[in-house]
């Protein structure tokens, strides 16, 4: 379905102010990354809205500058280019982040993670340990998926539905433990307790013994989330009764620094 776009803005996704031509080119950048990476001139042209002719043209451009590749069957892919820029801002959010994490052990005393959407998966940007001597697994630069993952799953709830099932029928739910939900319509109803609630809770899902509670960042920012994880025996439910409101809270915090950066690095 194609995207909706709002005759005052200009053209396809373009703020008002901006530049076209770069708005449309972001715009099919993170369809590419919503798809999957891997997209036809149709699938795009179906999702952004854009006629063909621009779409081929802006492509073009994108693979003569190395972020975008054409594959042997004519479909566009993601290129390697693309991950010196995405390593470089995950450690600057990363770096935002810490300090906030920081606040979020001191308040709970488990670890506290910042996870981001990468493709169909999460990846860790930010970790701060806990203050026990058993802590958690996690670490900064793991991927992992979705389905099976606190952030991946507050994540997911706070995408439109259809995009959501989306990714979790191209991830194909692989079981990580005996815990792991790996049927669509599993997943769907998770994430419906999810929006009720507010909050996403991995019950050993990914790893035996561990316990996590996460909230996606609010608003546009639903490419990230926090959590705080730690053995289950710890995790206990008043632990994490007592850790969604400080989730909620630094969250929206943090949110707020990213508009704040945003805005600056805008008026530049």
């Amino acid at each position: 379905m194609a995207k909706q776009r709002d005759p005052a803005d200009g053209g396809a996704g373009r703020p008002a102010g901006g530049v076209q031509s770069i708005a449309r080119v972001f715009d099919l950048l993170e369809t590419m990354a919503d798809l999957g990476g891997i997209v036809t001139l149709s699938e795009l042209a179906q999702r952004s809205g854009l006629p063909v002719p621009t779409i081929h043209r802006l492509m073009r451009t994108l693979v003569d500058l190395g972020y975008v590749r054409q594959e042997p069957s004519r479909a566009y892919a993601l290129a390697p280019r693309l991950v010196r820029l995405g390593e470089g801002a995950s450690r600057l959010i990363g770096t935002w982040a810490t300090p906030h994490l920081r606040r979020l052990v001191d308040a709970v005393g488990e670890s506290a993670n910042l996870a981001l959407l990468d493709g169909d998966e999460v990846v860790y940007a930010a970790q701060v340990q806990g203050r026990h001597s058993m802590r958690m697994f996690t670490e900064v630069g793991r991927r992992a998926g979705m389905h099976c993952t606190a952030v991946g799953k507050a994540m997911l709830a706070a995408m439109p539905p259809d995009r959501a099932v989306e990714i979790l029928r191209r991830s194909g739910l692989s079981a990580q433990t005996a815990h792991t939900l790996t049927t669509v319509e599993a997943m769907q109803e998770e994430l419906s307790r999810i929006r009720e609630n507010g909050y996403a809770i991995d019950e050993e899902g990914q790893e035996i013994g561990v316990r996590c509670v996460a909230v996606a960042l609010p608003g546009e920012r639903a490419r990230a989330a926090l959590s705080v994880s730690g053995p289950s025996t710890r995790m206990t439910e008043s632990l994490v009764g007592a850790a969604v409101p400080t989730l909620l809270e630094t969250a929206r915090a943090l949110g707020d620094e990213l508009d704040l950066a945003g805005v600056a690095a805008a008026g530049r």
